[in-house]
Protein backbone atom coordinates (compact mmCIF):
# COMPACT_ATOMS: atom_id res chain seq x y z
CA UNK A 1 0.00 0.00 0.00
CA UNK A 2 2.34 2.80 -0.72
CA UNK A 3 1.10 6.44 -0.31
CA UNK A 4 0.51 9.31 -2.09
CA UNK A 5 3.09 11.66 -2.28
CA UNK A 6 2.61 14.89 -0.06
CA UNK A 7 2.68 16.99 -2.45
CA UNK A 8 -0.86 16.27 -4.25
CA UNK A 9 -3.71 18.15 -2.97
CA UNK A 10 -5.48 15.17 -3.07
CA UNK A 11 -3.98 13.53 0.54
CA UNK A 12 -5.73 16.38 2.47
CA UNK A 13 -8.95 14.02 3.16
CA UNK A 14 -11.18 17.33 4.17
CA UNK A 15 -10.26 18.59 0.47
CA UNK A 16 -13.54 18.00 -0.70
CA UNK A 17 -16.50 18.69 2.69
CA UNK A 18 -19.23 16.46 0.75
CA UNK A 19 -16.35 13.75 0.96
CA UNK A 20 -15.43 13.49 4.32
CA UNK A 21 -13.00 11.05 5.19
CA UNK A 22 -13.99 7.23 6.77
CA UNK A 23 -13.08 7.06 10.73
CA UNK A 24 -11.51 3.20 10.93
CA UNK A 25 -11.60 3.38 14.91
CA UNK A 26 -15.63 4.48 14.83
CA UNK A 27 -16.05 1.32 11.97
CA UNK A 28 -14.50 -0.92 14.21
CA UNK A 29 -15.97 0.13 17.54
CA UNK A 30 -19.46 -0.70 15.40
CA UNK A 31 -18.69 -3.64 13.72
CA UNK A 32 -16.63 -5.85 15.07
CA UNK A 33 -17.75 -7.70 17.97
CA UNK A 34 -17.61 -11.17 19.86
CA UNK A 35 -19.51 -14.01 17.62
CA UNK A 36 -19.54 -12.00 15.21
CA UNK A 37 -18.22 -12.20 11.29
CA UNK A 38 -16.03 -9.04 11.29
CA UNK A 39 -13.29 -9.19 13.14
CA UNK A 40 -11.23 -6.22 11.66
CA UNK A 41 -11.63 -2.81 9.60
CA UNK A 42 -8.65 -1.00 8.40
CA UNK A 43 -8.93 1.48 6.48
CA UNK A 44 -6.23 3.08 3.85
CA UNK A 45 -5.93 6.32 1.83
CA UNK A 46 -5.10 4.68 -0.94
CA UNK A 47 -4.32 1.66 -2.59
CA UNK A 48 -3.90 -0.30 -6.04
CA UNK A 49 -6.51 -3.10 -4.90
CA UNK A 50 -8.27 -4.25 -2.06
CA UNK A 51 -8.43 -7.48 -3.48
CA UNK A 52 -4.97 -7.68 -4.10
CA UNK A 53 -3.99 -6.65 -0.85
CA UNK A 54 -6.54 -9.29 0.64
CA UNK A 55 -5.82 -11.59 -1.54
CA UNK A 56 -2.02 -11.74 -0.13
CA UNK A 57 -3.07 -10.82 3.74
CA UNK A 58 -5.26 -14.45 3.03
CA UNK A 59 -2.20 -16.65 1.42
CA UNK A 60 0.67 -15.10 3.02
CA UNK A 61 -0.15 -14.59 6.20
CA UNK A 62 -3.22 -16.43 7.01
CA UNK A 63 -5.20 -13.81 7.77
CA UNK A 64 -8.56 -14.77 9.50
CA UNK A 65 -11.64 -14.46 8.27
CA UNK A 66 -14.15 -11.64 8.99
CA UNK A 67 -11.51 -8.74 7.77
CA UNK A 68 -12.43 -5.80 5.84
CA UNK A 69 -10.25 -3.58 4.16
CA UNK A 70 -11.45 -0.09 3.04
CA UNK A 71 -9.97 2.35 0.84
CA UNK A 72 -10.31 5.35 -0.02
CA UNK A 73 -8.78 5.25 -3.67
CA UNK A 74 -7.75 2.72 -5.70
CA UNK A 75 -5.58 3.12 -8.82
CA UNK A 76 -5.89 -0.32 -9.79
CA UNK A 77 -9.33 -1.64 -9.20
CA UNK A 78 -10.39 -4.38 -10.96
CA UNK A 79 -13.89 -5.62 -12.29
CA UNK A 80 -14.83 -8.60 -13.85
CA UNK A 81 -12.50 -9.82 -16.61
CA UNK A 82 -9.75 -7.21 -15.61
CA UNK A 83 -11.44 -3.93 -16.41
CA UNK A 84 -10.67 -1.55 -15.02
CA UNK A 85 -12.30 0.56 -11.72
CA UNK A 86 -11.63 3.98 -11.61
CA UNK A 87 -13.09 6.82 -9.31
CA UNK A 88 -11.83 9.91 -7.22
CA UNK A 89 -10.83 10.16 -4.08
CA UNK A 90 -13.82 9.16 -1.54
CA UNK A 91 -16.38 9.16 -4.04
CA UNK A 92 -17.43 5.67 -3.15
CA UNK A 93 -16.93 2.89 -1.14
CA UNK A 94 -14.27 0.43 -2.28
CA UNK A 95 -13.87 -2.21 -0.32
CA UNK A 96 -13.22 -6.14 0.35
CA UNK A 97 -13.60 -8.79 2.54
CA UNK A 98 -12.38 -11.70 3.70
CA UNK A 99 -14.18 -14.92 3.87
CA UNK A 100 -13.55 -18.92 4.65
CA UNK A 101 -16.74 -21.02 4.62
CA UNK A 102 -15.68 -24.55 5.61
CA UNK A 103 -18.56 -26.33 5.89
CA UNK A 104 -19.76 -25.31 2.85
CA UNK A 105 -19.25 -27.14 -0.17
CA UNK A 106 -17.02 -25.80 -2.90
CA UNK A 107 -18.79 -25.95 -5.73
CA UNK A 108 -21.66 -23.63 -4.02
CA UNK A 109 -18.99 -20.89 -3.53
CA UNK A 110 -20.00 -19.77 -6.74
CA UNK A 111 -23.03 -17.84 -4.65
CA UNK A 112 -21.30 -15.69 -3.31
CA UNK A 113 -20.92 -13.25 -5.93
CA UNK A 114 -24.92 -13.46 -5.77
CA UNK A 115 -25.40 -13.62 -2.04
CA UNK A 116 -22.94 -10.00 -1.91
CA UNK A 117 -25.51 -8.46 -3.95
CA UNK A 118 -28.47 -9.73 -2.97
CA UNK A 119 -26.83 -8.21 1.01
CA UNK A 120 -25.78 -4.92 -1.26
CA UNK A 121 -28.99 -4.52 -3.01
CA UNK A 122 -31.05 -4.88 0.50
CA UNK A 123 -28.96 -2.78 2.42
CA UNK A 124 -28.94 0.08 0.02
CA UNK A 125 -32.58 0.12 -0.46
CA UNK A 126 -33.32 0.04 3.02
CA UNK A 127 -30.40 2.90 4.33
CA UNK A 128 -30.77 5.30 1.65
CA UNK A 129 -33.69 4.58 0.05
CA UNK A 130 -32.55 3.49 -3.54
CA UNK A 131 -33.75 1.17 -5.48
CA UNK A 132 -31.07 -1.10 -6.66
CA UNK A 133 -31.75 -4.17 -9.04
CA UNK A 134 -29.41 -6.82 -9.64
CA UNK A 135 -27.67 -7.36 -13.17
CA UNK A 136 -26.78 -11.40 -13.07
CA UNK A 137 -23.57 -11.82 -12.16
CA UNK A 138 -22.25 -9.06 -10.48
CA UNK A 139 -23.93 -5.47 -11.35
CA UNK A 140 -25.65 -3.24 -9.07
CA UNK A 141 -28.21 -1.06 -10.91
CA UNK A 142 -30.37 2.23 -9.97
CA UNK A 143 -32.37 4.20 -11.92
CA UNK A 144 -31.22 7.64 -12.90
CA UNK A 145 -33.61 10.21 -15.01
CA UNK A 146 -35.42 6.92 -16.24
CA UNK A 147 -32.52 5.52 -17.47
CA UNK A 148 -31.05 2.07 -15.55
CA UNK A 149 -27.39 2.77 -14.32
CA UNK A 150 -24.72 0.73 -13.41
CA UNK A 151 -24.01 2.12 -9.34
CA UNK A 152 -21.55 -1.20 -8.23
CA UNK A 153 -19.81 -4.22 -8.84
CA UNK A 154 -18.85 -6.99 -7.20
CA UNK A 155 -15.36 -9.47 -7.41
CA UNK A 156 -15.12 -12.90 -5.96
CA UNK A 157 -11.38 -14.25 -5.95
CA UNK A 158 -10.45 -17.70 -4.81
CA UNK A 159 -7.10 -17.35 -1.90
CA UNK A 160 -5.85 -20.43 -1.63
CA UNK A 161 -7.95 -23.70 -0.78
CA UNK A 162 -10.17 -22.46 1.57
CA UNK A 163 -11.05 -18.51 1.45
CA UNK A 164 -12.66 -16.02 -0.84
CA UNK A 165 -12.21 -12.34 -1.24
CA UNK A 166 -15.31 -10.31 -2.27
CA UNK A 167 -14.55 -6.86 -3.38
CA UNK A 168 -17.06 -4.42 -3.80
CA UNK A 169 -17.46 -1.08 -5.42
CA UNK A 170 -20.32 1.03 -4.80
CA UNK A 171 -20.42 5.00 -6.28
CA UNK A 172 -21.87 7.00 -3.77
CA UNK A 173 -21.54 11.13 -4.78
CA UNK A 174 -20.38 10.38 -7.82
CA UNK A 175 -21.01 13.69 -10.10
CA UNK A 176 -22.46 13.54 -13.59
CA UNK A 177 -19.44 14.99 -14.95
CA UNK A 178 -17.05 12.28 -13.39
CA UNK A 179 -18.53 9.77 -14.57
CA UNK A 180 -16.13 6.76 -16.52
CA UNK A 181 -18.61 6.08 -18.85
CA UNK A 182 -22.45 7.47 -20.16
CA UNK A 183 -24.03 3.85 -18.57
CA UNK A 184 -22.29 4.88 -14.97
CA UNK A 185 -24.48 6.22 -11.84
CA UNK A 186 -24.20 6.81 -8.20
CA UNK A 187 -26.42 7.03 -5.02
CA UNK A 188 -26.16 10.63 -4.82
CA UNK A 189 -27.96 10.50 -8.98
CA UNK A 190 -30.10 8.16 -8.27
CA UNK A 191 -31.65 10.29 -5.49
CA UNK A 192 -30.26 8.40 -2.53
CA UNK A 193 -31.42 10.02 1.35
CA UNK A 194 -28.20 9.27 2.23
CA UNK A 195 -24.91 9.53 0.98
CA UNK A 196 -22.77 9.14 4.07
CA UNK A 197 -20.33 6.91 3.21
CA UNK A 198 -19.83 5.56 7.54
CA UNK A 199 -23.72 5.24 7.36
CA UNK A 200 -24.09 3.07 4.03
CA UNK A 201 -20.94 0.74 5.15
CA UNK A 202 -22.57 -0.37 8.29
CA UNK A 203 -25.54 -1.16 6.92
CA UNK A 204 -23.60 -3.45 3.81
CA UNK A 205 -21.50 -4.87 6.35
CA UNK A 206 -24.31 -6.12 8.69
CA UNK A 207 -26.60 -7.26 5.84
CA UNK A 208 -23.47 -9.41 4.01
CA UNK A 209 -23.31 -10.39 7.60
CA UNK A 210 -26.96 -11.92 7.64
CA UNK A 211 -26.96 -13.50 4.53
CA UNK A 212 -23.39 -14.69 4.65
CA UNK A 213 -24.70 -16.61 8.29
CA UNK A 214 -28.09 -17.73 6.51
CA UNK A 215 -26.59 -19.39 3.67
CA UNK A 216 -23.17 -20.67 5.54
CA UNK A 217 -26.18 -22.16 8.13
CA UNK A 218 -27.90 -24.19 5.65
CA UNK A 219 -25.10 -25.48 3.98
CA UNK A 220 -24.25 -23.24 1.13
CA UNK A 221 -27.94 -23.75 0.10
CA UNK A 222 -29.32 -21.39 -1.73
CA UNK A 223 -32.77 -22.35 -1.92
CA UNK A 224 -32.92 -23.81 1.70
CA UNK A 225 -30.97 -20.41 2.64
CA UNK A 226 -33.48 -17.99 1.08
CA UNK A 227 -31.18 -17.07 -1.33
CA UNK A 228 -31.93 -18.16 -4.67
CA UNK A 229 -35.39 -16.75 -4.62
CA UNK A 230 -34.48 -13.84 -3.25
CA UNK A 231 -31.65 -13.10 -5.64
CA UNK A 232 -34.48 -14.00 -8.58
CA UNK A 233 -36.82 -11.19 -7.21
CA UNK A 234 -34.44 -8.20 -7.42
CA UNK A 235 -32.64 -9.52 -10.59
CA UNK A 236 -33.32 -7.12 -13.28
CA UNK A 237 -31.92 -9.86 -15.99
CA UNK A 238 -34.48 -12.03 -15.70
CA UNK A 239 -37.86 -11.77 -18.17
CA UNK A 240 -35.78 -10.04 -20.71
CA UNK A 241 -34.08 -10.94 -23.72
CA UNK A 242 -30.09 -11.09 -23.37
CA UNK A 243 -26.51 -11.52 -25.32
CA UNK A 244 -24.33 -13.80 -23.25
CA UNK A 245 -20.67 -12.79 -24.52
CA UNK A 246 -18.91 -16.10 -23.38
CA UNK A 247 -15.25 -16.85 -23.11
CA UNK A 248 -13.87 -17.65 -26.05
CA UNK A 249 -15.67 -15.11 -28.15
CA UNK A 250 -18.72 -17.13 -28.56
CA UNK A 251 -22.25 -16.08 -27.36
CA UNK A 252 -25.84 -17.41 -26.94
CA UNK A 253 -29.15 -15.05 -27.47
CA UNK A 254 -32.25 -15.66 -25.49
CA UNK A 255 -34.83 -15.08 -22.90
CA UNK A 256 -33.39 -14.97 -19.57
CA UNK A 257 -35.95 -17.26 -17.45
CA UNK A 258 -34.47 -18.53 -14.23
CA UNK A 259 -31.33 -18.56 -12.04
CA UNK A 260 -30.49 -22.37 -11.36
CA UNK A 261 -29.32 -24.20 -8.32
CA UNK A 262 -25.91 -23.49 -9.19
CA UNK A 263 -26.40 -19.61 -9.92
CA UNK A 264 -26.06 -19.89 -13.43
CA UNK A 265 -28.23 -17.76 -15.48
CA UNK A 266 -31.00 -19.62 -17.99
CA UNK A 267 -31.52 -18.84 -21.35
CA UNK A 268 -33.86 -19.54 -23.50
CA UNK A 269 -33.27 -19.97 -26.69
CA UNK A 270 -35.21 -19.18 -30.23
CA UNK A 271 -34.59 -23.12 -30.71
CA UNK A 272 -35.83 -24.18 -27.84
CA UNK A 273 -33.29 -24.80 -25.53
CA UNK A 274 -32.71 -24.34 -22.13
CA UNK A 275 -28.96 -23.03 -22.06
CA UNK A 276 -27.62 -22.52 -18.27
CA UNK A 277 -24.32 -19.98 -18.42
CA UNK A 278 -22.25 -20.50 -15.76
CA UNK A 279 -19.53 -16.76 -16.93
CA UNK A 280 -19.90 -14.24 -19.50
CA UNK A 281 -20.57 -10.94 -20.06
CA UNK A 282 -24.25 -10.02 -20.39
CA UNK A 283 -25.67 -7.48 -22.38
CA UNK A 284 -29.73 -6.72 -21.87
CA UNK A 285 -31.20 -6.00 -25.33
CA UNK A 286 -34.60 -5.43 -24.44
CA UNK A 287 -36.45 -4.52 -21.32
CA UNK A 288 -38.27 -6.79 -19.44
Amino acid sequence: MTPRDASDANDNPWSDLDRPPLNGTALRRALVREGGLWGDVRVTPRTGSTNSDLVALATDEKADEGVVLVAEEQNAGRGRLDRQWTAPARSGLFFSVLLRPTGVPVERWGWLPLLTGVAVATALSRVAGVDTALKWPNDLLVTVGGEERKTGGILAERAGNDAVVVGIGINVTLREDELPVPGAGSLALAGATTTDRDTVLRAVLRSLEQWYGKWRAAGGDPAASGLQETYAAGCATLGRVVRAELPGGTSITGEAVAVDGDGRLVLATEEGVQQPVGAGDIVHLRPA
